[in-house]
């Protein structure tokens, strides 16, 4: 990964723990596959994943993202993320919370239009379709050291 900055990685393997999966999503890892889901998922996978999406469980992600936001709420605020270049820092925080537009619009007093537009532009800026592959990417590029 230090070497090929772009490469986009799938880990295939027997099983992968929490753990070890939180730790190859952090370092860049873009899918997670056993071999028996291998079988019938790689084939919609590589595509997925050379555009720049996640090929990663759901229960797998959810645990990620929890376990981040478990462990780093205080930290939330104080990190620069990529996010937080285009939005201001409460909308940022808040899409990172996993909140919906209509909790974000209210909590920011602005149209959930407004958040939608906002979560919209992110979206596209940052190539990705869902608000997990932004949530993924965010924490992927804040865990790689900086030049």
């Amino acid at each position: 990964m230090e070497r090929f900055t772009d490469a986009r990685l799938i880990v295939v393997g027997d099983q992968h723990q929490d753990a070890n999966s939180f730790s190859l999503l952090r370092l860049g890892v873009k899918g997670i596959l056993t071999y028996d889901e291998a079988r019938e998922q790689l084939i919609r996978a590589l595509p997925l994943v050379a555009n720049g999406g996640f090929w990663v469980p759901r229960q797998v992600l959810s645990g990620f993202v929890d376990s981040i936001l478990t462990n780093q709420t205080r930290r939330l605020s104080q990190i620069r993320s990529p996010i937080s270049a285009v939005a201001n820092r409460k909308s940022s925080i808040s899409l990172l919370e996993n909140l919906s537009n209509k909790e974000i619009a209210s909590k920011l007093n602005i149209a959930e239009r407004t958040v939608k537009f906002h979560v919209s532009n992110l979206l596209t800026k940052f190539g990705v379709r869902r608000r997990a592959d932004l949530i993924l990417l965010t924490f992927q590029r804040r865990a790689m050291p900086q030049p």
